[in-house]
């Protein structure tokens, strides 16, 4: 049974995933990124051109050539940033999700954020290159000296973010223009990190490039999302439904416990316990009524009015007759 079967998925929403999978030309597109992943690595650990590149935008301060776009461009980066723009898609997803019956959203943005943070966290503290603004040394590629900043972590997390809305899109038409508001976007936070002074070239281009293989990498961890859908969707019915519980066992009519009754035993000593139809075996034993308490046919049982009982008790105390009730009785009897 599918996962949508399970969470009785609506009728007016598709029961398949029409997901990006690991084509060809996808596989072509994630190794030509790798490969212009490395050849940026290795420009700057060498000292290439492209550290000199990163320099002289540093020098020339673009914050300074346009700063009437300085107050706006520090808002449109948080569009970058990964707190603000996770609870935002998560937000999103999260309706997308409780409107299709399915954690399948979810787990894919989860999937990709936990990829972006561990791909992309180990370059950074591995190489340990200070910021622009911290530099030290003119041509210098400053690796290695305790920062975390390359790659652009802002503009990895746009890619990833906003690229995972593309990724989940329904139908090939939303997927081509999520992907193009996607990419403007994560290239719009890409150059405002230069403008502002907080990253290198070198860092947006990489950051370009690790995100962009993070998205290219998830149609591999389609079965591992599946699983844990079907695992976690299965948690939840045995929570909601108490399954998990040990169930109570089976019980036919001839394995219905017996009454139990008391007879006094024949050596006057405490009463014995004989079970109710167990002798019998006929209708006695198949009659389910409380343990230890026998049933009572209906013309023994004592009605029962506002006022209380109108039977007698069992055991009713006799009254003497008086004196002269009983002279009277003789002398009638005496008389016949």
């Amino acid at each position: 049974m599918r996962t949508d079967e399970k969470l009785h998925r609506p009728a007016e929403y598709p029961t398949t995933r029409d997901l990006p999978r690991m084509s060809r030309t996808r596989l072509w597109l994630f190794g030509s990124t790798l490969a212009v992943y490395v050849a940026i690595v290795v420009g700057v650990v060498t000292s290439s051109k492209l550290v000199t590149l990163d320099w002289q935008v540093m020098l020339w301060r673009p914050y300074k050539q346009w700063p009437q776009i300085h107050a706006a461009l520090d808002y449109f980066v948080v569009l970058g940033q990964r707190g603000p723009t996770a609870v935002m898609v998560a937000a999103w997803l999260g309706w997308r999700a409780w409107r299709q019956r399915s954690l399948h959203p979810m787990l894919a943005l989860g999937a990709s954020l936990l990829l972006l943070n561990i791909t992309v966290g180990a370059v950074k503290y591995g190489l340990g290159r200070l910021g622009p603004h911290y530099a030290t040394a003119v041509g210098s590629p400053e690796l290695f000296a305790g920062g975390d900043i390359f790659p652009s972590g802002h503009t990895a997390n746009a890619v990833v973010t906003w690229g995972v809305l593309a990724y989940l899109a329904t139908t090939p038409r939303v997927r081509r223009w999520a992907s193009v508001i996607a990419a403007l976007l994560a290239l719009g936070v890409g150059m405002t990190t230069i403008y502002l002074g907080t990253h290198w070239v070198s860092d947006v281009l990489l950051g370009w490039a690790a995100g962009l293989l993070v998205l290219l990498a998830l149609p591999w961890f389609e079965p591992a999302m599946a699983w844990a859908e079907d695992f976690l969707v299965a948690a939840w019915h045995r929570l909601r439904h108490g399954s998990g519980l040990a169930p109570a066992p089976a019980r036919t009519l001839g394995q219905r416990p017996g009454l139990v009754t008391q007879r006094a035993s024949k050596g006057g000593g405490q009463p014995a316990l004989e079970p109710v139809g167990a002798a019998t075996g006929g209708h006695a034993a198949a009659m389910p009524h409380a343990p230890g308490r026998p049933p009572a046919a209906r013309h023994e049982r004592t009605p029962v009015t506002p006022t209380g009982s109108r039977r007698p008790p069992a055991e009713r105390p006799v009254r003497p007759i008086p004196l002269a009730h009983q002279q009277v009785r003789g002398r009638g009897a005496a008389g016949s």
